[in-house]
């Protein structure tokens, strides 16, 4: 007589709940790494630039700039005004166009004599001055180097609202490619026996050199 069907025995619940999490990982883990991957190259490039940043020359470039505001714009300069109040709308596009630098939504420093409107900026400081009486604009820019303006990028500094978001999303990104990174190594332990010594040298490294070698 023919032998029976052999039954093939249902896979073990532990099994499934283990395979479900690998695949559940693994997505996290590569979806973060891919998302995160620009960022990721430039804040360890310029980790390494911030680093060495007294040996990296750079030879700062300023261009200044001067003219004169037309007579209507320069009365919308007199009488009273908040003392952090942005140059006036027609105002701040006539010293864009006289100057090239555009202060508009800045905010300024008023005194009796002038309004000074700084705006700084990844690799760079840049400010207008506009004389209240006479009318006479002067403009200055400084730009430190492309080193300089991703050394800022790394740093936040004077980047905007934009970029301080992407920082936090970016920074949340990467907790999710390393706890996922971790959790896939604890599921992978069992068959490679350097897993956790290296885990354990990743932090004791660093602590020690905390601990001894920082001064």
């Amino acid at each position: 007589m023919p032998a029976a069907p052999r039954r093939v025995a249902p896979a073990k619940p532990r099994k499934k709940v283990r395979a479900f999490w690998l695949k559940q990982l693994h997505m996290w883990h590569w979806v973060s790494a891919a998302v995160s991957l620009a960022g990721m190259l430039l804040f360890a490039i310029t980790g390494i630039t911030l680093n060495h940043a007294a040996t990296i020359g750079a030879e700062p470039q300023v261009t200044r700039a001067a003219a004169t505001l037309p007579p209507p714009r320069l009365a919308e300069l007199r009488g009273d005004h908040a003392a952090n109040a942005p140059l006036p709308a027609a105002v701040a596009q006539a010293v864009a166009d006289a100057v090239t630098i555009d202060p508009a939504g800045r905010p300024g420093e008023w005194s009796d004599e002038e309004v000074y409107v700084a705006m700084p900026g990844p690799g760079r400081d840049s400010w207008v001055s506009i004389d209240r009486e006479s009318g006479a604009i002067t403009a200055e820019t400084t730009w430190r180097g492309w080193i300089s303006y991703v050394n800022d990028l790394h740093k936040g500094r004077n980047t905007g609202d934009a970029w301080f978001w992407f920082i936090d999303a970016f920074a949340i990104l990467c907790i999710v490619f390393t706890l996922t990174g971790l959790l896939l190594l604890q599921l992978h332990a069992r068959h490679r026996p350097s897993t956790w010594p290296l885990v354990a040298t990743s932090v004791i490294v660093p602590l020690l050199l905390a601990l001894f070698l920082i001064h």
